[in-house]
């Protein structure tokens, strides 16, 4: 790693990975996820090969293809899914802000 605030633009990649690939809360699925619709593989992951590097280096060309498709036609669902759970997460935080507020009650004079 670099020091210094000067060469931010060499740890810029990290951040945005580690940003990318973290589940949020509000949505329960990270943004890489729902725009791509896949987990990310991690560079570490490449050399040292995980389930899903195997399975897909076993995979022909064509199979391959059609599981693409097929992830790509999954990504609505999934990006459908993160909706509800951002409603649920807002509604619940929502409740958990009323519960603390006390209601009050101002008159002229």
């Amino acid at each position: 790693m670099v020091e210094g605030s000067w060469q931010w633009h060499e740890k810029l990649p990290f951040a945005l990975l580690g940003y990318r690939t973290i589940v949020r809360t509000s949505l329960g699925a990270t943004p890489y996820l729902l725009v791509y619709g896949t987990e990310a593989v991690i560079p570490v992951e490449i050399e040292i090969s995980s389930l899903q590097i195997a399975v897909e280096a076993k995979i022909d060309d064509d199979e391959w293809v059609k599981t693409c498709l097929e992830q790509l036609s999954l990504i609505d669902e999934k990006r459908l899914a993160a909706v509800c759970h951002g409603q649920l997460y807002q509604q619940r935080m929502e409740r958990a802000y009323n519960k603390m507020v006390l209601p009050r009650k101002f008159e002229v004079g």
